[in-house]
């Protein structure tokens, strides 16, 4: 190991090659998972697989036999690498944010407004720096933007002209001070992949939190500008009922309290869950 490569976490874990078409079980070895700030290790004692973080870019879909939350799936050449690393919460978040921490971007900050695009904001370079409750790009001069994990709502892969030249963009939604914010990030396609796949689990927690019919239907309420205090007459049940249902919301992040009884506010967890709720309608 190099004297600027720094040791992340170490782990017993799995690991197996995949068809990006495969239908049946992969066959799993074995392994002791290492990730460090330049690659990760898959050391089975008598031989060893080192993937440079350089060299590897997140898949754009994942086979249904290995595609589990708690499983890191790496697309490297044309074939699939799945990693579990059983010690370890959170493992393919973890390696995402050793991938990326450090990166030098162009960026193009908070581009669009409350749906209003800023015609007066442009690409220049960022460092990122990616930590567990937030994305920070530093850019030249001081300046800077704070992108709270839990905020981002959603993020959306494209191709655009970026100082004169053909590049992959990832625009990353997040809400702040009520209002949806945009962010464009350029780079490889590893960064603007693996970045992806980050802010998507960030976003994709939400989906753990099972709804009632009747949660789905606050949820949508509060999506569509519906008053806290005129919630029981718009969905049809009591204001006890009412009062429940945001103690439940709120234990499941969806929304924040505003004050106590009556009231409460969307939240970017919320928004994402009322979005998919009326997708389901």
């Amino acid at each position: 190991m190099s004297e600027d490569e720094r040791r992340i976490l170490e782990s017993a874990g799995d690991y197996c090659r995949v068809d990006p078409s495969a239908t049946t079980a992969p066959s799993w070895r074995s392994c002791q998972v290492v990730l460090t700030s330049k690659r990760i290790v898959l050391d089975r004692g008598e031989s060893s697989t080192a993937l440079p973080h350089a060299k590897v870019r997140a898949p754009e879909t994942i086979p249904d036999v290995v595609d589990d939350r708690e499983t890191l799936v790496l697309s490297v050449g044309e074939s699939l690498v799945a990693i579990e690393a059983t010690d370890v919460d959170d493992f393919p978040e973890r390696y995402y944010r050793a991938n990326l921490d450090g990166t030098v971007l162009l960026a193009r900050p908070r581009a669009v407004i409350g749906g209003v695009v800023q015609d007066d904001t442009t690409y220049s370079k960022a460092k990122l720096a990616v930590e567990a409750e937030t994305l920070t790009l530093q850019f030249p001069g001081g300046d800077r933007e704070v992108i709270p994990v839990d905020a981002i709502e959603g993020v959306e892969d494209r191709e655009e002209t970026v100082q004169g030249e053909t590049r992959p963009v990832l625009a990353v939604a997040y809400t702040d001070d009520d209002r949806r914010i945009e962010t464009q990030v350029s780079g490889t396609s590893r960064h603007t992949s693996i970045l992806g796949a980050l802010c998507r689990a960030a976003f994709a927690d939400g989906d753990d939190a099972a709804l009632t019919d009747h949660e789905k239907q606050v949820l949508m309420a509060l999506y569509s500008g519906v008053a806290p205090f005129e919630m029981a007459d718009f969905v049809g049940i009591t204001v006890d009922e009412v009062e429940s249902i945001y103690q439940d919301l709120l234990e499941k992040g969806a929304v924040d309290e505003v004050r106590t009884r009556t009231e409460v506010a969307l939240n970017g967890t919320g928004r994402n869950l009322a979005s998919q709720a009326m997708n389901e309608e």
